[in-house]
């Protein structure tokens, strides 16, 4: 039934799935019109209204609960969580206008209070570790890090991943490959990380 729904519908119903499983309640009006671009509460109110009527989902009080049993506690669980695509001019990586669609995750995985994006890996930068071209990485958004950690960070306006390392005078993302081109990038307190990878996921899930 998903697969039927329009992308605005689809947005739509990944934000209210997400939020309810994730935070225990429902988006405002105001978020699902950020996702749909819907323009009044109106606009949003009819997105609401179909995926009512399709029985995803149902009004309790003023809030929406996720219909489907299949979301009992006794049931595995699972968090649509978003492919971004590519990354230009310094925008952040995960923004709407990145996303490609969004991969049904286990939450045993995506951890409850944590927002997480999946991100496409290019290159062979980090093959000693695991990632190879092609594979799907899910990152768990934040902008800070710990030693050691394999971090999503914006470097010359695309998305890059290393291992971060900080130091009493810089911040160094260290490379881990075969391939011996590959440099350390030395920063300051001015990197940008986007997030952290929690897990590699094989390219053809999408």
């Amino acid at each position: 039934m998903i697969n039927n729904l329009s992308d605005k519908d689809k947005k739509a119903f990944a934000l209210i799935r997400n939020q309810i499983i994730h935070y225990g309640e429902s988006p405002t009006l105001r978020e699902i019109n950020e996702v749909t671009g819907g323009k009044s509460p109106r606009s949003a109110s009819l997105v609401v209204d179909r995926l009512i009527n399709l029985g995803l989902i149902k009004k309790k009080g003023k809030s929406l609960i996720l219909a489907n049993t299949a979301h009992s506690d006794s049931s595995i669980r699972t968090v649509d969580v978003p492919l971004v695509g590519s990354v230009s001019c310094g925008t952040p990586v995960f923004a709407e206008e990145n996303i490609e669609t969004y991969i049904p995750i286990s939450n045993n995985l995506v951890k409850n209070g944590s927002k997480y994006f999946l991100l496409r890996a290019s290159g062979d930068s980090m093959d000693m570790v695991g990632i190879n071209s092609g594979d799907l990485l899910l990152i768990r958004q934040q902008d800070s890090a710990e030693n050691g950690d394999k971090v999503v960070a914006l470097i010359n306006d695309e998305a890059t991943v290393k291992i971060f390392e900080r130091t009493n005078d810089a911040i160094i993302l260290r490379p881990k490959s075969t391939n011996d081109t590959h440099r350390p990038i030395v920063l300051t307190n001015n990197c940008m990380i986007q997030g952290v990878v929690v897990a590699v996921l094989p390219e053809n899930l999408f």
